[in-house]
Parts: structure tokens; sequence; C-alpha cells
């Protein structure tokens, strides 16, 4: 029960991510996939990968988002709303692929749980939906994250004593792109009144 809750959440705070035109909301709602990342290993029984995900996904990561949005003004954190509806319906097209992608993967039935192949293809196709659809300098790192949650959530049931060591080394990896993207969106904020990314459209020799 516990286990088919946490992928419920997962997959209902996706969509909430192509919802949101607020920014803030966002990143509670990756804090909120980070967590429950965190609690799925734990099903799992990757006691320390569990400790580790929390801690990186969980806290750290949005922890930055946040820290950055603190010193970016309150009118770039909000998203057109027409661009968040758009998504969710490219979200559930993501969806349905997914499930129907999983049903014809018959190979996939032994190493992955019921519906736990869509859960992990839908969040990936989200993280693109976010990277791709959206203007915000922001959502781009946001979208990178989800992303990587979807490419997490597929290495999951495969993951053994030996592929742990991996899987950390992926979890320092987005640590560290997020960390100079953060850092990279700081120095956009300071010396531009903007940081929507289609003004570049606009640039001239």
């Amino acid at each position: 029960m516990l286990f088919d809750s946490c992928l419920f959440l997962l997959l209902v705070s996706n969509f909430l991510l192509l919802a949101t035109p607020h920014i803030r909301q966002m990143t509670k709602y990756t804090a909120l996939q980070g967590i429950l990342l965190a609690l799925l290993l734990l099903l799992f029984g990757h006691t320390i990968l569990t400790v580790a995900v929390l801690l990186i996904k969980g806290i750290l990561l949005p922890g930055l988002l946040w820290h950055t949005q603190k010193r970016l003004p309150p009118d770039s954190l909000i998203c057109p709303r027409k661009l968040a509806a758009f998504d969710v319906v490219c979200g559930m097209a993501g969806l349905a692929f997914a499930i129907w992608l999983d049903d014809r993967l018959i190979v996939t039935q032994e190493l992955f749980p019921p519906l736990f192949l869509s859960l992990g293809l839908t969040t990936l196709f989200c993280g693109f939906i976010l990277i791709i659809g959206r203007i915000k300098a922001i959502t781009h790192v946001i979208g990178y994250l989800v992303a990587e949650n979807g490419i997490f959530l597929l290495g999951m049931p495969l993951m053994t004593k030996g592929t742990t060591w991996f899987e950390l080394a992926l979890l320092l990896d987005v640590f560290v792109a997020v960390f100079v993207m953060g850092i990279a969106i700081n120095r956009i904020s300071d010396s531009f009144a903007s940081i929507d990314v289609a003004r570049f459209r606009s640039l001239r020799d």
C-alpha cells in the first residue's frame, strides 16, 4: 500500500509541476519528488542510498533553488499560464505513450513492478517538457532535476550492491551541475533585468 501510494504521489507531482506557473511551487514539488524517491529506496532496502537521496534531492538541491529565487525579482518567478496548460496536455500524451510502451515490452515485466516503468518514463518526459516548453532559465534547472528523477526511477529496480556507487556518483554529478547552473542564474540576474531565455531571440550582431 505504501509503495503504491508513493508511485501515485510521484505521478501527481509530475502533473502539478507541469500545471503550475509559479516557480516557487515547482521547487516544492521537486523537493517532494526527492523525498518520495528516498522513501521508495527505503522500501527497496537501500538504506545508505536512501539517506544520500533524501539529503541531496529532498533538501540540498531544492534549497539551492530556493536560495537562488530569493535573489530574483518576483515577476520573473511566474511562467505564462498558457504554457502550463499546453505542458499538461503534453504530459498526458507522454503518460499514454509510457503505458503503451510498458505493455509492449514483455522483458521488463520481470524487472519492474507494475506501472513502475511507465512512471519512470513519464517523469523523464515531464522533465524534458519543462526544459523545452518553459522560457525561464530556472525552470530549465527544475526540468533537468525532474528528468534525472525519471532516470533514477528507471534504474532503481536494477540496483545491486555493485551499482550503488554508480548511483551515488550520478547524484554527485547532478548536485555539481545544478550548483553550477544556480551560480550562472545568479550571475544572469545580476547583469540582466530578466532571466527569460526567449529574449535571446531578439539579440542581433
